[in-house]
């Protein structure tokens, strides 16, 4: 099998499984387990499907870093449960979900799954470096089309998109991100500045919508094209856009920082970090149908051992 790297958005995916599964599941202390079970069962189908052959598990280390915060302070506001000087806000999650991660990470680590997060930086940033170093074709698994960014069919990389549940996944390559958006991949972050986004309290320039932001890049090619053009009194800019774009310098300055994801983060490699997938065997398998039995996770263990031995 040719080597095939997989790079999991977590958080997406666990708040998926939450959502998607009867909180209902629980351990005999009264825990909650489904999204432990839904985010099993999600690794066990998504690396069969795809034919991964390593796996990384990004993570949130800091979903709503403060240097992001510092450049446009509605970044991620209407999430935050509780702010903490001095380091992560607190996001509003369901209670049922905040007392599963612990126990995620734990069978993550268990099954010998690789977890990789950088301080002060999102998971998108882990995808996004992961996905500019990687040596193989890459699979990026999301809800969140920012990560569309970092689609490139010349490198391999694709992104499985989830945002319409783990039955109807969407494979987005190239030519997905041109026909729902009418923008290059390389294009999006520059798309998405300019369109905003207010699940994550991205204002955008005030009366540029989706249709005059990829009409505006067709044209320009990037946002500093387009900028330079709105400060070039003899180009062919469209003078209600020059107003537009000159009323949002100020966003426009600082904006690219936020919604570009990192691409050079220092993260170990693939290989460093027990990226390539194998067979769980002796203790930790012991461990895995301990906790199988022990915190309910039923057939979701079986499956996912089971998905790991086509492996050996």
């Amino acid at each position: 099998m040719p080597d095939r790297l997989m790079l999991l958005d977590t958080a997406s995916l666990y708040f998926r499984a939450f959502h998607g599964v009867p909180e209902s599941i629980k351990r005999d202390d009264g825990t909650p387990v489904n999204a432990v079970r839904g985010l099993l069962d999600m690794i066990a189908r998504l690396t069969a499907d795809f034919q991964a052959t390593h796996l990384i598990a990004c993570w949130d280390d800091d979903w709503r870093p403060q240097w992001r915060v510092d450049l446009i302070p509605s970044y991620k506001a209407h999430r935050v449960e509780r702010e903490v000087s001095g380091g992560p806000d607190v996001e509003t999650v369901p209670p049922g979900l905040v007392a599963q991660v612990p126990l995620i990470r734990h069978v993550l680590a268990v099954a010998g799954i690789a977890v990789v997060g950088v301080p002060e930086h999102e998971a998108d940033d882990v995808i996004g470096t992961y996905a500019a170093r990687a040596e193989s074709p890459v699979d990026v698994v999301t809800g969140d089309r920012d990560l569309f960014q970092v689609v490139d069919d010349a490198r391999g990389v694709r992104v499985i998109y989830t945002a319409r549940g783990m039955k109807n996944l969407e494979v987005v390559t190239d030519a997905v991100v041109v026909g729902k958006y009418r923008v290059l991949p390389e294009q999006y972050a520059d798309y998405a500045v300019l369109r905003g986004d207010a699940s994550d309290g991205l204002p955008g320039v005030a009366g540029i919508g989706e249709k005059s932001a990829a009409t505006l890049l067709a044209r320009y090619g990037t946002l500093e094209g387009l900028l330079e053009a709105a400060d070039d009194p003899d180009s062919d800019m469209p003078a209600a856009a020059r107003t537009k774009l000159r009323a949002a310098a100020d966003y426009l300055k600082v904006a690219p920082d936020v919604v570009n994801v990192a691409r050079g983060l220092e993260v170990p490699r693939p290989a460093e970090a027990g990226a390539r997938l194998g067979a769980v065997d002796g203790d930790a398998r012991l461990e895995l149908e301990r906790l199988a039995t022990d915190w309910n996770l039923g057939g979701s263990v079986k499956r996912f051992l089971a998905s790991l031995d086509r492996y050996r």
